[in-house]
């Protein structure tokens, strides 16, 4: 009998094993990816520059240096990720979502800081400072990843707009009003109404709003100090405008403090899948910070967004406010029923958004880009076994096609694809030798799968077996023919044809063809497939003929 310790190590083993990401359709962008064990826990969260490459290295390589890093991939069941805008943006996102859920594999964070952000309170003076806590005590910006940058950005707001910071007026000396950073010689002495003006000015510059026009008034003050040989303080407002700039460049919409928790639910519809199905995808976002993502897939019609989002709130319990990527009611008076009728479930008062510019439209861009990037991860072989319904994945797949110039030369040829990838050893020619003088590309096409499978069951075409998929490049007559064979044989082989016109597929007892979109991923790998074998089979036919016309010529 095993000993439990050995018993549990085969497990992990066969976790390895069985899971396999499909790597090669991973996106490419910035994001978080997160990693789930068999028990559907959050084992590891990491930040990537570039997910399809990060992600991959986990499972390329052998990690001989790392123990820690074999245990993790050997418990890793499931892979979920998070696609963002910027390297940044991930980093402030893995930060939270390891603090949240604090992962068997990451670095215990439980004593390590969080990043700062700057404040400004909400007193009657308001003050601004910097900070690693947060409160509902004000308005809160960042978080700043980049301490150098808080640093030159707390300093330049204060200078521009004159804010007050909590020890401005800490001691009796009038200094900072003598050097120009205080508004006025004593607290009491400031102007509320013209501080407050400055302080809504500065909330603008911190949510990089107006910028452009604030750089415009430094470069004409740099300009005129250089123009009077006042270097220094032209050397100042350059620096200035370079710090400004480097704000705009590091803007963050994943973590903007709100005293509010939000929903931004996406829908897109997924073109390789049949039926016209459609993802929809739900980002909650709490206090503005992303703390989970959901998806769902649904048989598509013109009400599904709307009865998805009163199907989801009768379960969950629903945000201060949902962002929406669809105007899915056609006035405001039916967006004002459901508005109440989720405010009655909740208890108090839910908006609905649609927004058509600003931060709430990045919001829904990122849930998009997140939904369209989980559509072209899908493994190509999937859809085909959903849309064709199909018993297993078409690992294996086999397509025939013949080709005539006349009567007399008339040939066929198969194609053999393994996992996406051309089998060339596995390609077979075929000349035709049950007829001779006439052209019949259906009893062409039954002679040669007849041939073909025959040859496997006798074992004579010991290399390769029986595949998943067989491909027939033409319409039912061709499909009817090849069908004939497997049923002489007695074999029950999935089959299906391609017709070139309308790029259809028939399936066997069904009279109405199958109708995808031309450039899904799906049909561009079964046309990819199908040309290959008519490629194969007219190149063999040139061969052919041209032996042919040089045996006359002798």
């Amino acid at each position: 009998m095993l000993k439990p310790k050995l018993i549990k190590t085969i497990k992990n083993i066969y976790i390895y094993i069985m899971f396999k990401p499909n790597l090669k359709n991973l996106p490419k962008n910035p994001g978080v990816y997160i990693f789930k064990n068999k028990l559907n826990e959050i084992i590891y969260i990491g930040k990537a520059k570039n997910l399809k490459n990060r992600i991959s290295n986990y499972f390329t390589q052998k990690h001989e240096n790392s123990t820690k890093t074999q245990f993790l991939v050997k418990n890793i069941t499931k892979l979920d990720f998070i696609v963002l805008d910027n390297e940044l943006e991930a980093l402030l996102l893995e930060n939270k979502l390891i603090k949240k859920h604090n992962p068997k594999y990451n670095i215990s964070l439980k004593d390590s800081k969080t990043y700062p952000y700057i404040k400004i309170s909400n007193d009657t003076i308001p003050k601004i400072s910097s900070t690693r806590i947060i409160k509902n005590d004000g308005d809160y910006f960042g978080p700043y990843g980049d301490g150098q940058l808080r640093h030159e950005l707390l300093n330049l707001t204060i200078k521009l707009f004159k804010l007050i910071t909590p020890k401005s007026y800490s001691s009796k000396s009038h200094l900072n009003y003598e050097i120009g950073i205080t508004p006025a010689k004593t607290l009491k002495e400031i102007n509320e109404k013209e501080y407050n003006k400055n302080v809504i000015k500065a909330k603008e510059f911190l949510k990089g709003k107006n910028t452009r026009k604030l750089i415009r008034e430094l470069e004409l003050k740099m300009k005129e100090f250089s123009k009077n040989q006042e270097f220094e303080k032209a050397l100042e407002k350059k620096k200035e405008i370079e710090a400004i700039k480097r704000i705009e460049e590091e803007k963050q919409r994943v973590d903007l403090i709100k005293s509010f928790d939000q929903d931004v639910i996406a829908l897109i519809q997924d073109k390789d899948i049949a039926n016209e199905k459609a993802i929809i995808i739900v980002f909650k976002i709490s206090k503005g910070v992303i703390n989970s993502k959901k998806e769902f897939s649904f048989d598509y019609d013109e009400s599904l967004f709307e009865d998805f989002i009163k199907m989801y709130y009768s379960k969950n319990t629903a945000p201060k406010e949902i962002i929406i990527n669809i105007e899915f009611y056609e006035n405001e008076f039916e967006k004002e029923i459901i508005e109440k009728y989720l405010s009655k479930i909740k208890g108090e008062k839910v908006i609905i958004t649609y927004p058509k510019k600003g931060e709430k439209l990045s919001l829904i861009k990122l849930a998009e880009k997140n939904v369209l990037a989980n559509i072209a991860s899908k493994n190509t072989l999937e859809i085909m076994k959903k849309n064709l319904v199909l018993d297993k994945l078409p690992i294996i797949i086999e397509c025939f096609d013949m080709s005539n110039l006349g009567s007399e030369h008339l040939v066929g040829a198969m194609t053999r694809w393994n996992n996406e990838k051309e089998e060339k050893e596995g390609y077979r020619k075929f000349q035709i030798k049950s007829f001779k003088g006439k052209n019949d590309d259906f009893k062409a096409m039954e002679e040669v799968i007849y041939r073909r499978y025959k040859m496997t069951i006798e074992n004579r075409d010991k290399s390769f077996g029986f595949p998943d998929l067989i491909i027939i490049d033409g319409g039912k007559g061709q499909l009817n023919a090849a069908l004939k064979s497997l049923n002489k044989l007695n074999l029950k082989i999935p089959i299906i044809s391609l017709a070139k016109k309308e790029e259809e597929i028939f399936i066997p007892n069904r009279e109405e063809s199958l109708k995808f979109d031309k450039n899904s991923k799906m049909m561009l790998y079964i046309r990819k497939i199908r040309d290959s074998a008519h490629n194969y089979v007219v190149s063999y036919n040139r061969k052919k003929r041209d032996m042919k016309l040089k045996k006359e010529f002798k």
